[in-house]
């Protein structure tokens, strides 16, 4: 399935494809960094706010690449699930017996994304993920009101490492049975002292989707925008030499 999303000057704009797209949060980063960006993601998505595909991400990737549609783009963002080796799964979840079994993508997506030759950055959190850290990007950085690291695998181009700035307190809580008052908000989960979805959005910076599901697995656009304009300058640099 295709949505349409009508954008100005469209054809102006360099092109990147959002695998594994989730709600948008990554792809409202590189909107705001320049880019026309076009989606993708098995599960339905009412409230992505770009032109999107609805389907198997590395099906729909493979295809693009053999009939050389992949050639539209200048850039390939990719957040395949991070269940399998998130340090929440590998760490507390497993050694109490929680959760089950989860597959990791980050292999296969990398052998097709190498094939498109095109450069490419994969984002996982923290954890056992098999991805080079070439970037990690905290919320602090950008004044946000969540820590929520990243690591990027940055393929084909060079992202600027901005400076980690020490956390101003504590992420607001209960810490077994203790409440914790603090600058950030948990942005995973429910209970527990957990936040709203109002507070959710503001600490974000996202306030197209009221879905705490889409908050809770959403990357800052802040992040992608760092990364979509450090790109499009470097390529800037490239053009004029």
């Amino acid at each position: 399935m295709n949505r349409p999303t009508d954008i100005r000057r469209e054809s102006q704009r360099p092109r990147l494809l959002d695998l594994f797209s989730c709600a948008g949060g990554a792809a409202m980063g590189y909107a705001r960094a320049g880019f026309t960006v076009h989606g993708c993601d098995i599960a339905d998505r009412p409230n992505y706010p770009f032109t999107w595909h609805r389907g198997d991400v590395l099906e729909y990737l493979a295809h693009l690449i053999t009939t050389g549609e992949i050639q539209r783009y200048d850039f390939v963002h990719a957040s395949p699930p991070c269940q399998a080796k998130n340090t929440l799964t590998v760490g507390t979840n497993r050694s109490r017996g929680w959760g089950g079994t989860h597959l990791d993508l980050v292999a296969p997506l990398r052998d097709l994304l190498d094939r498109t030759c095109l450069p490419y950055v994969i984002e996982q959190p923290n954890g056992q993920a098999e991805i080079r850290k070439d970037i990690t990007l905290c919320g602090e950085m950008f004044g946000l009101g969540v820590i929520r690291h990243r690591n990027f695998e940055a393929v084909g181009c060079t992202i600027d490492q901005p400076a980690h700035v020490p956390h101003r307190g504590r992420v607001r809580g209960y810490r077994h049975g203790k409440f914790y008052d603090g600058p950030y908000v948990a942005a995973y989960g429910n209970g527990g002292g957990k936040p709203s979805v109002p507070e959710l959005q503001a600490a974000l910076g996202i306030d197209w989707t009221d879905v705490r599901e889409e908050l809770t697995e959403a990357i800052p656009p802040a992040y992608t925008e760092h990364i979509g304009r450090t790109f499009l300058a470097a390529r800037a640099l490239e053009a004029a030499a």
